[in-house]
């Protein structure tokens, strides 16, 4: 890979790492416990419970898309960034330009599948 093409997928990497960890850092409210003491119904406890639980389920998801864009950028620093990790050929560029945080090529990820 070129150094113009790793540094446009460096670029790219830290724009998803900021944008995740303001993501992240700004679930703290929609994540917080629901007060018990608080005078809403049982059905609208129950929703805000509902809302808490998915606005976790977002908090993790985007947690491990924060790790894999910093692993992706700690391979570009290393050297190894598109590189699979399972067999050590060469991730496609037209994968990478999909999933920029992919750490193996499309036939490694297609036999992990199955």
């Amino acid at each position: 890979m070129d150094p113009t093409t790793r540094g446009r997928f460096q670029r790219r990497l830290e724009q998803m790492v900021s944008e995740l960890t303001e993501a992240v850092e700004g679930k703290a409210d929609a994540t917080a416990p629901v007060q018990l003491d608080t005078a809403i119904g049982r059905l609208s406890r129950m929703d805000a419970i509902q809302s808490q639980q998915m606005a976790l389920g977002l908090k993790t998801r985007q947690q491990q898309a924060l790790l894999r864009a910093r692993n992706a950028l700690q391979a570009i620093a290393s050297g190894t960034y598109g590189q699979c990790r399972r067999c050590k050929g060469p991730i496609a560029l037209e994968r990478l330009e999909v999933q920029p945080d992919a750490v193996v090529c499309v036939k490694c990820a297609d036999q992990a599948r199955r």
